[in-house]
């Protein structure tokens, strides 16, 4: 019988370090699962936000952006940069109108580029997939969809 005994306590042992295993690979897990923290508003350094756009804004720039937006920007800024899109609607954005001029008033090419390039809140980064120039591109093509208000709405 004592052998029974030690035989049972022994899988019980066993048992409970297996189950013990297994909580404690359950509880390592856990914070991998945790969503990842949105990018800090004011993170752009300050010499990103002066750097001057390099690349001046013209027809070949405005085309050279539009590949890189079609591609990767309008499914949730929209082919005209409203925002008003199914995809951020359904991830409940709150992206800006890049087509009021208001929208980007008090953000410099500088501070574009860095966002472009490295991301913001849920936006993800272009990073090195596209080269600094095509960055520069799509700052200026961004910067093309703001559609100046008719002379009637600026009057007061």
């Amino acid at each position: 019988m004592s052998t029974n005994v030690f035989t049972t306590i022994s899988r019980l042992a066993t048992c409970l370090a297996l189950l013990l295993f297994v909580a404690f690979l359950f509880a390592a897990a856990l914070p991998a699962q945790q969503p990842p923290q949105k990018a800090a508003t004011a993170a752009i350094p300050v010499e990103a936000a002066k750097q001057p756009n390099p690349v001046k804004s013209s027809p070949e720039s405005l085309t050279r952006a539009k590949k890189w937006w079609t591609i990767d920007c309008a499914m949730c800024h929209g082919t005209n940069g409203n925002g008003k899109t199914d995809m951020a609607t359904d991830m409940k954005f709150k992206l800006a109108d890049f087509t009021d001029p208001n929208s980007l008033k008090d953000r410099t090419d500088g501070e574009l580029f860095y966002i472009i390039k490295n991301g913001y809140q849920q936006m993800p980064a272009e990073g090195p997939r596209i080269k600094p120039e095509e960055n520069w591109d799509l700052v200026n093509y961004v910067r093309s969809l703001a559609k100046p208000k008719a002379d009637s709405e600026q009057k007061p």
